[in-house]
């Protein structure tokens, strides 16, 4: 790891992808990060498992989370690192250039280099993003350590194309099933086939429109799709159980009970059971301080608040009462993609968005 004090941000970025952190060995990452920021006299280190915390004590009246994690999903063969120029563009090639060491590196350079900001900061990097969420550090250190993680605003730094997006959508998976009889396919009239009693079920998604939602001025797209099928154990056999698997994508305005309420209307009549779900995220863009967030953000990069359709640890912030933002490099669409890279300037033009917002009226 390079001394952050002198480290460009964008050599920061590449020399985090160049340690390997697969989620579940983000051990020598955590233990690198941890020693890089301990000597910052500014910083008060924290550390639980290995989700490494820094935060500045000055008695600002406001206080602002920056958080990333620092797992990766596995390599495939995009490491080491490499510059590249990719349509007359400089990026940096490789394994969690995108998703999301690019966020990770812009914190760790403003987290030494600023020493007095105008708010005090909470500089989080977490583990175990990547897999299931039982295991993730964010929500580990909401359980252990609920007070590390209290503010008035918190800042994702998942790729965002530099952009902000606000909250996110909530995410509901359900299995819809039905029960028939089994038989001999030859006689198949003495069966019920429980995959032809899915066949209404099925209409039903196809004819669906889901719905846009305005949420604190960012509209958000629903979906409710079907993510897999399955039924039936031999080629002469009528199947006697068949079982949908569903993804309800849902607006933030609208509750886990609500999702789940409009799910099993839909499905009226079919036994539906909830398989797992995540309660999404308001935008957040009303609370005091955002809005020189945003206006940071449109001088640098000329970009307004979009809605986040996807799910991300935002919810866990909000879930505290913490409003919270998606804001990094990083084209969301390559991560975990083997050619993942992200634009240079994009990693540039973010440290230099939050530093301005963060240090606009210090002292």
């Amino acid at each position: 790891m390079p001394d952050l004090r002198t480290a460009d941000v964008v050599e920061l970025t590449r020399a985090l992808c160049d340690i390997p952190s697969v989620s579940g060995e983000e051990g020598p990452l955590a233990d690198a990060i941890e020693a890089a920021l301990a000597p910052l006299p500014h910083l008060e280190v924290l550390r639980d498992g290995d989700a490494v915390l820094a935060r500045t004590v000055l008695g600002r009246p406001r206080r602002a989370v920056v958080a990333g994690h620092i797992d990766t999903v596995p390599v495939a063969g995009n490491l080491p690192s490499e510059l590249r120029e990719v349509e007359g563009q400089e990026v940096l090639w490789g394994r969690g250039s995108v998703d999301m060491l690019g966020g990770v590196a812009v914190a760790l350079h403003l987290a030494a280099r600023l020493t007095a900001p105008a708010w005090d900061v909470t500089w989080v990097f977490y583990d175990n993003e990547e897999v299931e969420a039982e295991r993730n550090g964010l929500g580990r250190l909401a359980r252990n350590h609920p007070d590390w993680l209290a503010a008035d605003f918190a800042v994702l730094g998942e790729p965002s194309n530099g952009g902000i997006e606000g909250g996110c959508n909530g995410t509901l998976r359900v299995a819809v099933r039905t029960t028939g009889r089994a038989a001999h396919s030859a006689r198949a009239w003495r069966g019920v086939n429980a995959i032809h009693l899915m066949a209404p079920a099925l209409t039903r998604l196809s004819a669906y429109e889901p719905r846009s939602v305005e949420v604190d001025g960012l509209v958000y797209r629903e979906g409710l799709s079907a993510v897999g099928i399955s039924g039936g154990i031999a080629g002469n056999v009528v199947p006697d159980a068949c079982e949908l698997l569903v993804n309800y994508r849902f607006a933030p305005s609208r509750s886990l009970a609500e999702a789940e309420a409009h799910v099993r209307e839909v499905f009226a009549g079919y036994d539906v059971t909830v398989v797992d779900a995540a309660a999404g995220a308001r935008p957040g863009l009303d609370a005091p301080g955002v809005a020189e967030f945003v206006d940071a953000v449109a001088r640098v990069t000329g970009g307004g608040p979009a809605p986040k359709y996807g799910w991300t640890d935002v919810a866990r912030f909000a879930a505290l009462g913490v409003p919270a933002v998606n804001f990094g490099p990083g084209d969301p669409s390559l991560a975990h993609a083997d050619d993942e890279h992200c634009p240079t300037v994009q990693i540039r033009d973010c440290a230099t968005a939050l530093e301005a917002w963060l240090t606009e009226g210090a002292s």
